[in-house]
């Protein structure tokens, strides 16, 4: 097995280095990777998708999906630490909303693509 791409006999060798002189550092890879492995949870994609519409804090998602609050707060907690949602307080209650339409635009494009 060859060990390093010179070791590869290369038909176009200036198209394969243009490409790799693109590719961004395997790091930021790496947190893509993770970013996608959020979206790999449909309670999660639910909550997403119920934030499309308007801010809700967790009793509010409980009852709309069906779920217990800790759940609800499990998921939440993730897609906050993925920067997916952000939150407010108001007095005691606290409001999820989508961290900005970066998250709506992952999800519309993921759905265009399933839908075809």
């Amino acid at each position: 097995m060859p060990e390093n791409h010179e070791d590869f006999l290369c038909v176009r060798e200036d198209v394969v280095e243009s490409v790799m002189a693109q590719m961004p550092p395997d790091e930021i890879l790496y947190d893509l990777a993770e970013l996608f492995k959020v979206f790999g949870d449909t309670t999660r994609i639910r909550i997403l998708y119920a934030l499309f519409e308007s801010e809700l804090c967790v009793n509010d998602m409980a009852q709309l999906l069906g779920l217990s609050q800790t759940a609800v707060s499990h998921q939440l907690r993730v897609l906050k630490n993925n920067k997916l949602v952000k939150f407010r307080k108001e007095g005691k209650i606290i409001f999820y909303s989508l961290s900005d339409d970066h998250v709506k635009s992952l999800i519309e494009t993921g759905m265009e693509h399933v839908e075809e």
